[in-house]
């Protein structure tokens, strides 16, 4: 059981690098919190306050570990029907000047190139200058996707957007798309949902759309950041960027394309010498109140909420769209078993302070032998 117990060991290792120690052995006083370290490329820096430890991908090398050591074989591993294809919808918005058409061009091509190394169904509703009606389509579209299923959906919104002091709206050409409609046409849908607002007032859209395990991603804070937004283009790179792979797991997760994106938009500003005119937002956990990167370390939550709510990004980095050899071979099933259980192991380390240690060692090592046993020996 070495591969569980090096994880096991791993929580009690400070950020500073300090030595890890087994799970039974007595921390000396005035020890870290025991977050785990998680590799980091780039990470986005902010103070070091109250940490909340999220659980991320990091995990299921951890778990790949412990299979190595301590497994012969997974049963009925691979033996599933292979799962249906993830659906992304990719809707290119009216550009309003010719410069941006080729920005919003170029955005929906890094899609899907993303789209189709993953496996995708892709559709892409208003790329050409013919397309004068957009919307009727694009509710087509939505409304003709399964509303069940483990496999996500994902829409993804490119171009300009207004907020009206009520409704945020998506410009398309034709009739523009309303946030409200966009909710309405969502409300069905139990499967996984990822929307990506990446255009101007996008966080008009944010607590709209939110629900209890669907993820959104705005350009946005809120409505009045009205600018051009370059978020939406960071992250039509980032999605399927390895650089932007934080954890080092061969996949890069919402969370991760997300964090790579908003860096890469406050460092525009900072070079140009500009004031910020956008900051992005991610919703994953159904409150609607959404959280900003500097929340995270790397991929970890290093804040608390005020009312103690559970942080954004334990669904976001769960979710990809171009995976990873492992996580192609997982069923859809064993894939919602995995997900169940890292949302266990992510109320498990909220709770570390309230546990003696030795108990939490031993829970911890329980949910990741759990969770190993989901992937194959290697």
């Amino acid at each position: 059981m070495i591969g569980v117990k090096q994880s096991a060991m791993r929580e009690s290792a400070g950020r500073d690098g300090t030595p890890c120690r087994p799970p039974g052995e007595r921390r000396e006083a005035g020890g870290d919190s025991g977050a785990a370290r998680i590799p980091q490329a780039a990470p986005l820096r902010s103070p070091r306050t109250a940490r909340s430890a999220v659980p991320t991908r990091a995990v299921r090398a951890l778990a790949t570990l412990a299979v190595t050591f301590v497994f012969s074989g997974t049963p009925g591993f691979g033996d599933e029907k292979p799962a249906s294809p993830t659906t992304l919808i990719i809707a290119v918005g009216a550009s309003g000047e010719e410069a941006y058409a080729d920005d919003f061009a170029k955005w929906a091509t890094h899609w899907q190139k993303a789209g189709a190394a993953g496996n995708a169904k892709v559709q892409t509703i208003g790329a050409g200058a013919e397309e004068k009606d957009a919307l009727p389509r694009l509710h087509t579209a939505v409304a003709a996707e399964a509303k069940d299923g483990t496999n996500p959906l994902w829409l993804v919104l490119l171009g300009h957007g207004t907020f009206d002091g009520r409704d945020g709206k998506f410009n398309l050409r034709g009739d523009d798309l309303a946030a409200s409609e966009v909710a309405a046409w969502l409300k069905p849908c139990a499967r996984p949902v990822v929307i990506v607002c990446g255009f101007s007032a996008g966080g008009a859209f944010l607590k709209p759309l939110s629900a209890p395990g669907r993820v959104v991603v705005t350009a946005t804070k809120s409505g009045a950041e009205n600018n051009f937004a370059r978020f939406g283009g960071y992250f039509a790179e980032a999605v399927a960027d390895p650089a932007a792979d934080l954890d080092h797991d061969g996949q890069t997760s919402v969370l991760e394309a997300w964090l790579a994106a908003a860096q890469r938009t406050a460092e525009f500003y900072k070079t140009e010498g500009r004031i910020a005119t956008e900051h992005s937002l991610i919703e994953d956990n159904g409150d609607g109140l959404g959280t900003p990167p500097e929340w995270y370390e790397g991929v970890r939550v290093i804040k608390k909420s005020k009312d103690g709510k559970a942080p954004d990004g334990l669904r976001a980095s769960q979710l990809v769209l171009v995976p990873n050899a492992a996580e192609r071979a997982l069923s859809p099933e064993l894939r919602a078993q995995r997900d169940a259980l890292e949302t266990e192991l992510a109320k498990l380390r909220e709770a570390k302070a309230a546990l003696p240690e030795k108990e939490y060692f031993a829970q911890l090592e329980a949910l990741l032998l759990r969770i190993a046993r989901l992937y194959p020996k290697r």
